[in-house]
């Protein structure tokens, strides 16, 4: 990575300025903090790697002892811990305590101006801010700063041997190649593509199948009247691209090459296929309500610089994809080259095949080359794209993780939403919501909606009973205010005492072609036979117990402790069963099933369908 400039002063108004961005370190009053030992700093650069974010023990031990960590792991980390809080309360007299435990992990707390790569994430943020009000010449100074603060050697170039580090690592270089990549652009913009050219032939050098390097190195060399060696470029990317991967260099860098022919002017990259992109998704819903929290924090995930990839959770019902949707939507101004929607099932539930979902993004995307047939080359393709563009992802009801490895970007800016029914535990590192049911005033503003809310008002007890006895499910409400919207005559308590009935009322959630038993039993059908004779049994116990314990799953399903334990996880995981929030041991835990599953459980247990 060029670094013409040297590392800037640190710029902290605190006592304290830690940096990544070269060797780890931290200074005090202008003095070097000693971080200790090599194993307390490998444990401090990954708190700062998620600054104020928990960060489980897990992930700590993994770090510290990728192979074979010792029975006194969480002892040591704990004294690691201490030491640390040790030394920053020494230099700290006073300030408040920055080393907290929490969510059974750590979290450093710390400010914008006290870690050198949260400065660099802002000033990026504010360079590219800068670029869309058309400040051109604000946003290559903005920018330029951010990539000033980088030292002369890899970040965290000292710890690089410890795995968790090195990925850590790579993801900030793949960040900084990213605001490189958006200096070039806005200096060429602004008619200095001759300070670019340089440093940006050393990293196409290092980058050679990098395409927005690439096409910004010709870019730069056509602006600063050379183009022989832009053309040059040109020919040497078609020739690897055969070469290594058998594409055709795609349309942009197609266009640009005739630009510098003089065939016309070419576009930025971004510009209408983002439009394009866009237009992929699916129609969001006029009357989306609430989930501010999750909106919020799919927003920071996949909205940041480096980007990210987040699993959305939770049973059939319960507004997965209309929540992904909602976001992209939002986030259609951090993606300049676009938002996809891609279904992970066909219409008939069934999952879809890994290489038909990554042919229809190769296609959606305008990447070059063929999918077929040879996958592997389509798959190294699609990630170079991702790595060279910034994309979002939507990957809509995922059935298992096998059918998205390769399609999740790997570096660089782009980002990833998943939504599936189970946890897809297998995907790692990636960041997760569950998605909870309604709370009940969100329930009855979604009822409202659908019914009018002066028919609400006529019988508030029974409005709430109706959305109780949806388990306050999207779905399930949803379904609920159409029906009751066409069945005007009908009294609310009559229809909550339908609901009430576990005998009819899956019969009553359904309007028009719109069934809440089609999506239940679409849940049920991906469980295997196992899970589903145990699923039906645990779903008795909760009905009558409004959970159940894990002595209440050793009876229901007739085993020991540990057998009921592997039971129930696996149900956690598939998504048939939720589990506590908080941290709690097995024997305490109150397990739940929601009201609808239970009572579609029930229902093939009784006709022999376990």
């Amino acid at each position: 990575m060029p670094r013409p400039a040297p590392v800037r002063s640190p710029g902290s108004t605190g006592p304290v300025y830690f940096s990544l961005l070269g060797p780890l370190s931290a200074v005090a009053g202008g003095s070097p903090l000693p971080l200790g030992p090599r194993k307390q700093r490998l444990v401090l650069a990954t708190l700062l790697s998620r600054p104020n974010t928990p960060v489980p023990v897990d992930v700590l031990t993994d770090v510290v002892w990728p192979e074979d960590p010792p029975r006194t792991a969480r002892k040591n980390l704990q004294v690691y811990v201490s030491a640390a809080r040790a030394l920053f309360g020494a230099a700290e007299e006073g300030a408040r305590e920055r080393l907290v435990h929490d969510c059974g992990g750590y979290r450093l707390r710390i400010a914008e101006g006290e870690l050198d790569t949260l400065r660099f994430g802002a000033l990026a943020r504010a360079g590219r801010a800068a670029g869309e009000r058309g400040d051109l010449r604000g946003a290559a100074r903005l920018l330029r700063e951010a990539l000033d603060l980088w030292g002369e050697r890899p970040p965290l170039h000292d710890l690089r041997d410890s795995a968790g580090v090195a990925e850590e690592a790579e993801r900030l270089e793949a960040r900084c190649l990213t605001v490189y990549e958006d200096w070039a652009e806005a200096e060429i913009e602004t008619g200095r593509a001759a300070v670019t050219v340089d440093g940006l032939r050393d990293l196409v050098e290092r980058h050679p199948l990098r395409e927005r390097l690439r096409a910004a190195w010709m870019n730069a060399l056509h602006q600063s009247g050379r183009q022989a060696e832009a053309l040059a470029a040109y020919d040497d990317y078609r020739q690897l691209l055969a070469r290594e991967l058998g594409l055709d260099p795609s349309a942009a860098m197609t266009a640009l090459y005739g630009k510098v022919l003089g065939r016309g002017p070419a576009s930025r990259p971004a510009g209408a296929r983002a439009a394009a992109l866009g237009a992929s998704l699916p129609a969001h819903a006029r009357d989306f309500t609430g989930r501010e929290d999750e909106l919020a924090r799919l927003r920071e995930v996949c909205g940041g610089e480096e980007g990210g990839v987040l699993v959305v959770t939770g049973p059939a019902g319960s507004g997965k994809s209309a929540l992904a949707v909602r976001a992209a939507r939002l986030l259609a101004d951090r993606f300049p080259d676009g938002r996809v929607h891609v279904r992970a099932r066909r219409d008939d539930g069934a999952t879809r095949a890994r290489n038909d979902m990554l042919e229809e993004l190769v296609r959606l995307c305008g990447v070059s080359g063929p999918v077929r047939p040879d996958p592997a080359q389509a798959e190294n393709a699609w990630q170079d794209w991702l790595s060279g563009h910034r994309a979002l992802v939507v990957l809509d009801d995922v059935a298992d993780e096998a059918s998205v490895r390769g399609l999740l970007p790997r570096s660089g800016a782009s980002s990833a939403v998943l939504t599936a029914r189970g946890q897809l535990a297998g995907l790692a590192p990636v960041h997760r919501i569950a998605l909870d049911p309604f709370s009940e005033e969100e329930a009855l503003e979604v009822l409202g909606r659908l019914t009018g809310p002066d028919r609400l008002r006529t019988d508030p007890v029974a409005a709430l009973r109706i959305v109780r006895a949806c388990g306050c499910l999207p779905l399930a409400v949803t379904v609920s205010g159409m029906r009751l919207a066409v069945l005007r005559h009908l009294p609310l308590a009559e229809y909550a005492a339908r609901l009430d009935d576990p005998a009819v009322a899956l019969d009553e959630l359904v309007a028009g072609d719109v069934s809440v038993r089609s999506r239940i039993a679409a849940g049920w059908q991906d469980l295997g036979a196992s899970h589903r004779r145990a699923l039906a049994r645990l779903a008795g116990a909760a009905w009558e117990e409004g959970g159940f314990t894990l002595d209440g799953a050793m009876a229901a399903l007739g085993c020991d402790a540990r057998e009921a334990i592997r039971a129930v996880e696996a149900l956690i995981d598939t998504g048939a069963v939720t589990s506590p929030a908080g941290e709690v041991t097995a024997h305490a835990a109150l397990y739940e099933v929601p009201r609808l599953l239970c009572l579609y459980a029930r229902e093939s247990a009784g006709r022999g369908g376990v």
